[in-house]
């Protein structure tokens, strides 16, 4: 049977192209789709190619750089969960202890409601 049928050894894992994982190519896709309209206004506008050429040339190589340190840097997931964690506060600042002991009252009301 198992000469018939091959064996997926890749589920669960994230995609993968040219060293870009996960939602980093798609960053890359979305820039590269920003420099392509960005050639074209300036393109439409006038002004020349020997101005826009080495501009879009030096954007995309930046942009390469910028999505492919990103990726090597913080992985799959680790730039959503470093943003995620930038976001929180450093402490809550509590001046009373109402906030605890009404823990317990909205707990059990939750249980009545449940019930």
């Amino acid at each position: 049977m198992s000469l018939i049928y091959q064996i997926n050894k890749g589920i669960n894992k994230p995609i993968e192209f040219s060293g870009l994982k996960g939602q980093y190519i798609g960053y890359l896709a979305g820039g590269l789709v920003l420099l392509l309209l960005t050639f074209v206004s300036l393109y439409l506008l006038g002004v020349s190619l020997y101005f826009i050429l080495p501009l879009v040339f030096g954007l995309g190589t930046g942009l390469f750089m910028a999505v492919g340190r990103l990726s090597k840097r913080f992985g799959v997931h680790g730039l959503e969960k470093y943003l995620a964690k930038r976001g929180l506060p450093s402490y809550l600042r509590v001046n009373s202890r109402r906030v605890f002991t009404g823990l317990k009252v909205l707990q059990s009301n939750a249980e009545r409601q449940a019930a």
